[in-house]
């Protein structure tokens, strides 16, 4: 079956008038005729009848409008609904991230500017978050010190220091500027997991500087770790990105080599150029 021909039959059939129908379908007169003669050849079947003032349908005719009329108003539906996301006023943008301080601004500037545009967010680590932009679970990624690697798209976002988070009562609370990493040593720490980026910079950084501080305490959650520290139950390490307004904590940056992250935006290389994913890009850019 032949779709030119049941396109131009369609169009006749809407407009009832071969000039119309080519108006409609930007071709010319004589190729809508043609490709209904065509049609009608094909099938032996008449399904127009020219009259002096219009094209009137015949009985099969009309049955073939009905099945045409709902057959290329899904077409138009569908290249209405794709051109719609191709100006950002409609579709969905798969979002992964290591933390929901550095992504929540960029999502905010994305619903402001593209408010018709439906966010899915999946937060974890940094090694969940980028197995799921590589397995192509999330079109655009958050990440904190991510390797370069082929296929994979990365923009640099922000940078962030590593902080002590402390009771508000304790005595290194209540100095003012940067927190020496040599006054850890021995100090009862409460930490993420061992696959925290943040954890392993701190943990290098004290490897280095040869501090020793007494880890009694592991959770698995940044939440964990700012209730575990506000109940006194040790020090933690913070991102100074991630730092809450709460009363109860105090944190200071740690002075010392190797104590800043680099955080990215990624997405597939081969996947660049989709204009969601674009828009996402450059919003994070202004939202730094």
């Amino acid at each position: 079956m032949n779709l030119f021909q049941l396109r131009a039959f369609d169009a006749v059939a809407r407009e009832g008038s071969f000039t119309r129908a080519a108006a409609r379908l930007f071709i010319s007169q004589p190729a809508v005729t043609g490709h209904v003669k065509a049609l009608e050849e094909r099938y032996q079947v008449s399904l127009l009848r020219r009259t002096a003032r219009r094209v009137e349908l015949t009985e099969q005719g009309t049955r073939l409008a009905a099945i045409t009329r709902a057959l290329f108003g899904l077409a138009d539906e569908a290249q209405a609904m794709l051109e719609a996301n191709r100006q950002l006023l409609t579709g969905c943008l798969q979002v992964a991230a290591d933390g929901p301080h550095r992504v929540m601004p960029i999502l905010a500037r994305l619903r402001q500017r593209y408010p018709g545009v439906t966010v899915n967010l999946r937060l974890g680590n940094a090694q969940d978050t980028l197995a799921a932009l590589l397995g192509e679970h999330a079109d655009v990624a958050v990440l904190t010190d991510v390797e370069p690697r082929n296929g994979l798209h990365l923009q640099r976002l922000c940078q962030s220091q590593v902080c002590a988070l402390l009771p508000a009562s304790h005595a290194l609370a209540q100095g003012q500027g940067d927190l020496s990493l040599a006054e850890l040593d021995q100090q009862v720490m409460v930490m993420r997991e061992p696959s925290s980026i943040t954890r392993i910079t701190f943990d290098r950084a004290c490897a280095e500087a040869a501090v020793q501080p007494r880890v009694l305490l592991e959770l698995d959650s940044r939440e964990a770790v700012t209730e575990a520290v506000a109940a006194q139950l040790g020090i933690g390490v913070v991102s100074s990105t991630e730092i809450a307004n709460d009363p109860r904590l105090v944190a200071r940056p740690l002075a010392g080599q190797g104590l800043v992250n680099q955080h990215w935006l990624a997405c597939l290389e081969r996947r660049r150029e989709l204009r969601v994913i674009q828009a996402f890009l450059s919003l994070a850019s202004e939202a730094c």
